[in-house]
């Protein structure tokens, strides 16, 4: 499948090496590239693909949590799309890879989902895929090779997330606003605090290129093992008001990191991972999942743990369920 000149004059993309004619399976423009399921040789889905009749919400961003390669090629690139599929079919039992797309270090774009890019062109569609937990109606997901813990992306691949994530928010009509990080949904480290960080700039660049205002998204904080402060001594009342029992020291160590594992088990807090390979359990670490079903309305004077976690934090009236993200942000 090429773009013809009437999609690249409909998306507004520069006519240039995209004017000429291009590669079955590949939607170009100028050094954007996507290459369909069939480019890198997919295997076919397990069970028909849910087409959905409307546009996603969310454009959220992943990381695969594997290793920061230096093998940029195409090549290299196909055979992660491969790996990435049959890990999600084989190991994971899902009819076909999660994300509707995967960008690889090189900066080489694949479709990942089945149908993934005939239905962003669409505007309208969108093919259900298995990426965010309980919102997987809403999101469309990017998976980007590497591991962003500590480490941040090569230029190419940088250049070539902010191409895609522009088509997307386009076609789609997508606000900058609406560029979101796994964590922002799930209590998970994914795409990794270098590359959590640089969303700000990621939804600055595609609100330049679409000429839309830019607001930023409020969130809720991850706390992780080797956090220590106000914050983490909230989350200990929070849990010890929901019947945890654990120290509330303000020290994120081994036995709070059970006490959320227990706690999430028991409540039924979704448990997720970077979904495109195994990571380390994540099941204790206290995110945007975890933090709505922990917090709730309390008088700080009224003695419960929940009131002693809104005095660490400062809360001195009244504190409604929603006004607790404002309090953990300081």
């Amino acid at each position: 499948m090429a773009l013809t000149r009437r999609d690249l004059l409909r998306t507004g993309v520069t006519l240039g090496i995209a004017a000429t004619a291009l590669p079955a399976g590949t939607a170009a423009a100028a050094d954007f590239t996507v290459w369909d399921t069939t480019s890198w040789g997919a295997r076919l889905p397990a069970e028909p693909i849910a087409l959905l009749d409307h546009p996603p919400t969310f454009i959220v961003v992943h990381h695969t949590a594997t290793p920061n390669t230096t093998d940029f090629s195409r090549p290299h690139a196909f055979k992660l799309s491969r790996a990435i599929q049959n890990y999600h079919m084989d190991r994971r039992g899902w009819i076909d890879t999660g994300q509707q797309f995967t960008n690889s270090r090189g900066g080489h774009i694949t479709e990942g989902r089945h149908g993934s890019l005939d239905a962003v062109r669409t505007g309208t569609k969108h093919v259900q895929g298995a990426n965010v937990a309980n919102r997987n109606s809403q999101v469309i997901g990017i998976e980007n090779e590497g591991l962003y813990t500590a480490a941040t992306m090569p230029d190419q691949q940088w250049a070539a997330l902010v191409e895609l994530v522009t088509f997307i928010a386009r076609e789609y009509g997508i606000k900058p606003t609406q560029i979101r990080g796994h964590r922002d949904f799930s209590s998970t480290q994914c795409p990794g605090d270098v590359l959590y960080r640089r969303l700000p700039e990621l939804r600055a660049k595609v609100g330049e290129r679409l000429a839309e205002p830019v607001v930023e998204p409020d969130s809720w904080p991850l706390l992780r093992p080797g956090d220590t402060g106000a914050r983490v001594l909230a989350a200990q009342h929070l849990l010890r008001d929901r019947g945890e029992d654990l120290p509330t020291d303000g020290v994120f160590g081994a036995s709070t990191f059970a006490a959320m594992s227990r706690y999430a088990a028991r409540a039924g807090v979704a448990g997720e991972t970077c979904y495109g390979t195994d990571t380390e359990d994540e099941s204790g670490l206290i995110g945007s999942a975890a933090w709505p079903s922990l917090v709730r309305r309390v008088d700080p004077a009224d003695g419960s743990h929940a009131a002693c976690a809104a005095q660490a934090l400062g809360g001195r009236t009244m504190v409604e369920s929603r006004d607790w993200r404002a309090l953990l942000d300081g």
